[in-house]
């Protein structure tokens, strides 16, 4: 598939003041300008973050209310349920918060609503279920921003509410207890981009200050904090920035017993990354709630023994292994009525429905196809006698607007710029596809339906040094708004030495003119480059750096994103 490169902005002179003053190499001040680090101590504190840049948690609208409230539900005995979404980042959360808390009060349960029978957030069902069981408190996370007739609800039947969300408020807020919620028009909490887990963490980081506990029992659940920042897709900066960073050391050297068993049923045995845990642990976690029932993922997160948890891991193994191939199964089908769809073919958007689709994997399907058709994506299924779907978007182009264009035919809909959900009688599913391909249409711009690769800077091989990449390595943890750096390299020449291995992949031996330096690597699925690559024409190359052992010695590699013949 063609791609766009892109290659982004900085700031100059903020460049040259930080090359002035780090005395490290310009390019890596590019991007730490890229990356809005503006004076030296701000560059300090992003390759160093430390629990102490962490914001005062009871900076947070409504902090003190919730806490008040958690302190008297404990004086007075009352049952508290902790309640969350059935995702990644609400098991986490639950995991967390429970977890946590049961150290210092019993008398406690958690709930995960069932994505068929109740749908995303708090239910009545789940509502009805505590009434029942006697609790008199319910701490939502990662949910409940826009539950105000859910609220109101319990209210009447004398449960009380927190609500911990991360999610756009709409116009009202719930009339909760208290309502922790960065993105509240009315709360000035410093950062604003938390996890639905990191709204859980910093309630209990706010009760570990009230109650005067050290901050080493908190930070031993760090390791589900970063899971959920990974998960969730959230930009890892600021606070989220520190988080990661902390959490991901404390997953790779003193995880949990439900971490630890997750790393040893995924297979993973080196130093875990962000993007492990998007690609090994967080599909893991999310297979209960897609296949099954998501209390499995909290059951594992809260084991406190070995034994339980590898028990409980393998069985996460076994449903994640059901969800691929339910989810390689509906993607070729989905695929099929494209390829075989001169019509499908020539659309802007695609649109597909089969009732038989399994609702817990949509969403996934809708991601891959976007790697085979780029365009905005809807993969649609039958859900309690509706057409429910999820829906994916290209960069650049807001689907949740082109959806609300649409409104008129659905029952409901919600979500955000790249992602969202929706519903709406089956016999409208035909006036759907026809009406969103309409205002895709008439809306979307020609190149964005071209994948875009967002380059930082150019380097020359020259500049590519084991100090240089010892200073990148310190850009990490890596993800949204703070992606591994992307380098383009320009006019390189075959040394003759490239080739064709494995399966498809080609390994790439590149040389400039008048440099020593050699460019070695991969082109993953690369069979396609192989005659340019060959053809001993200057060829421009965009990719990240890599480090590869082998015999216990180490060297640094490209892992190509693109090949374009030089000046294209």
């Amino acid at each position: 598939m063609k791609k766009r490169w892109v290659v982004k902005d900085f700031n100059q002179e903020i460049a040259e003041h930080l090359q002035s003053v780090l005395k490290v190499h310009p390019v890596l001040c590019q991007l730490l300008s890229q990356r809005s680090v503006v004076t030296y101590d701000e560059a300090k504190d992003f390759f160093r973050p430390k629990w102490e840049h962490l914001h005062d948690p009871f900076l947070m609208k409504d902090m003190d209310k919730a806490i008040d409230r958690i302190q008297e539900a404990m004086q007075r005995k009352e049952k508290i349920l902790v309640y969350g979404d059935y995702d990644v980042d609400g098991t986490t959360s639950v995991a967390l918060v429970y977890s946590f808390l049961r150290r210092y009060y019993l008398n406690m349960d958690y709930y995960l609503p069932d994505r068929y029978k109740e749908g995303y957030g708090i239910s009545f069902q789940g509502i009805d279920w505590a009434k029942e069981n006697g609790f008199t408190l319910i701490i939502a996370l990662d949910c409940g921003i826009k539950a105000i007739d859910k609220v109101e609800y319990a209210t009447e039947k004398g449960i009380d509410f927190i609500i911990c969300d991360h999610h756009l408020p709409g116009d009202e807020i719930p009339k909760a207890v208290a309502v922790l919620d960065p993105k509240r028009v009315d709360c000035n909490y410093p950062f604003k981009e938390l996890s639905g887990c990191g709204i859980g963490f910093k309630l209990m980081h706010a009760y570990i200050l009230k109650h005067d506990i050290n901050e080493s029992e908190l930070t031993n659940f760090l390791d589900l904090v970063v899971i959920s920042i990974a998960a969730d897709i959230v930009p890892v900066t600021g606070e989220n920035r520190v988080l990661a960073f902390l959490g991901l050391k404390q997953l790779n050297h003193h995880p949990s017993e439900g971490v630890k068993a997750l790393i040893k049923a995924a297979g993973m045995k080196r130093e875990l990354s962000i993007s492990d845990i998007v690609f090994s642990l967080g599909p893991r976690i999310n297979a209960a709630g897609r296949m099954d029932d998501a209390r499995h993922a909290v059951k594992l997160l809260i084991s406190e023994h070995s034994e339980q948890a590898d028990n409980n891991a393998d069985a996460l193994n076994v449903k994640n292994k059901e969800r691929k191939e339910v989810d390689v199964n509906i993607t070729a089908e989905a695929l099929s009525l494209l390829v075989n769809d001169i019509d499908q073919q020539k659309k802007k958007s695609t649109v597909l429905y089969k009732s038989h689709w399994h609702k817990g994997v949509i969403g996934i399907v809708a991601s891959r196809m976007l790697d085979h058709y780029y365009r905005p994506t809807i993969i649609l299924t039958e859900s309690n006698g509706v057409a429910s779907g999820s829906a994916r978007s290209v960069a650049g182009y807001d689907i949740y607007e082109a959806i609300k264009s649409c409104s008129d035919l659905l029952e409901q809909f919600g979500g955000h710029m790249f992602a969202a959900g929706l519903t709406l009688k089956k016999e409208n599913v035909p006036a759907f596809i026809a009406r969103f391909e309409e205002v895709v249409s008439s809306t979307i711009e020609d190149q964005m339906l071209i994948p875009q690769i967002n380059i930082d800077a150019e380097l020359s091989p020259n500049d590519i040094s084991n100090k240089f990449y010892d200073i990148l390595k310190q850009f990490s943890p890596f993800g949204p708004h703070n992606m591994k750096p992307v380098f383009v390299t320009r006019g390189m020449v075959d040394t003759g030495h490239s080739r064709l291995v494995g399966n498809g992949h080609l390994k790439i031996s590149l040389m400039m003119e008048g440099t020593p330096f050699q460019l070695k690597g991969i082109v993953f699925n690369g069979e396609e480059f192989l005659s340019l690559v060959k053809s001993k024409q200057p060829i421009d190359l965009c990719y990240s750096l890599e480090e590869n052992e082998w015999n216990n010695t180490k060297s640094l590699e490209v892992n190509v994103r693109d090949i374009k013949a030089n000046g294209n």
